[in-house]
Order: structure tokens, then C-alpha cells, then sequence
């Protein structure tokens, strides 16, 4: 059984274990998640255990990662969703789900949740995210969230230039003028 630190309706998130190895690879591994994040379109499994890494690395470093998470009906692994560093009080957000829970509305379930978790627990001042220009989904479900469009910015694992966004902490806004 694992234990949730965040709770909402039907997700519950934990942080990445040294046990969560298959996890990642049934995540990262499976090719219709990864053509989205990286050039190749694959990972290795050394890629896989890096990212895995990566992401308990900055668990530890920030206190959080691209988080892991699971139905809280049944403990099923949905895939993860969380944040990472990404300048002065800005954070980015993204969401890697397993294929057979697309469509079922746990992306912007778990995004909202931890949209909620940056800022109020966090105390993040903005919000960044991207999507691969191929992603048609993901450029949906980021319009649902609430984000505004920026531009586009070089992705170096893809090698593309990706749409990218930006969600400023509710009730703030910008102080410089045009």
C-alpha cells in the first residue's frame, strides 16, 4: 500500500521509491508516451533509470518531482504528474500518463491538483508548461487549465520547438508596462 500525500477525488500522490523501477519503464518505456518527450521516440532503459533518478533527485533537492500516481480505487499506477524547477518562483508543470488512462479526464484531474499544491503550499509565483507541437491532446488540456500562450521555446530532448505557456499565481499580475 502506498502512501498519499496529496488526495483528490480519484488520484492519490506518492514520491518515487528505489522500488518504483518498473513503474518508470512501464511508463517511460511504453513508445506512445515517449514519442512525445524525447527525439528518438524511445527510451533505453538506461534513460528510463535516469529519469527515474532524476526525479528522486529532485524530490530530495526541491521536496518535489513529477510525482507518481495511482486510482485511489483499486491503487491502479496511472503514470505521474508534478513539477520541476524552472527559474526565479516559477516552476514547470507536466503530466505523463499510461495510454490506457488517456481520454479519462485524470490529466487534468491531477494537473489541477497540483496546480493548486504550487501555489498554495509552494508558494510558486508562476507556472510554465509545453507540449510537443504533435501532441494535439496536451495543447487541449492546457487551454482547459487556464494557461496563456508565450510563444514557442527549443526543446532540446525533442528537438523541436514546442508551444509554451505560462499560469500566474492567482491574484498577481505584472507590474511592468508595455
Amino acid at each position: 500500500m502506498r502512501d498519499f500525500f496529496l488526495l483528490g477525488d480519484r488520484l492519490g500522490f506518492s514520491t518515487w521509491t528505489d522500488g518504483d523501477r518498473e513503474l518508470a519503464h512501464q511508463l517511460w518505456g511504453d513508445p506512445r508516451v515517449s514519442q512525445y518527450i524525447c527525439a528518438a521516440g524511445v527510451f533505453t532503459e538506461d534513460e528510463i533509470d535516469t529519469r527515474l533518478a532524476l526525479e528522486m533527485d529532485n524530490q530530495a533537492k526541491y521536496g518535489y518531482s513529477y510525482w507518481p500516481i495511482f486510482t485511489r480505487g483499486g491503487g491502479h499506477f496511472v503514470g505521474c504528474c508534478g513539477l520541476r524547477p524552472k527559474g526565479e518562483g516559477v516552476l514547470e508543470l507536466g503530466v505523463h500518463l499510461i495510454p490506457r488512462f488517456w481520454g479519462q479526464g485524470y490529466a487534468q484531474e491531477g494537473c489541477q491538483m497540483v496546480i493548486r499544491y504550487a501555489f498554495e503550499t509552494l508558494g510558486a509565483k508562476a507556472l510554465f508548461c509545453g507540449h510537443n507541437p504533435n501532441n494535439a491532446p496536451s495543447a487541449r488540456l492546457i487551454g482547459k487549465l487556464g494557461f496563456t500562450y508565450l510563444g514557442t521555446e527549443f526543446y532540446p530532448p525533442t528537438g523541436l520547438d514546442h508551444p509554451s505557456y505560462v499560469l500566474k499565481r492567482p491574484g498577481s499580475y505584472d507590474t511592468e508596462r508595455s
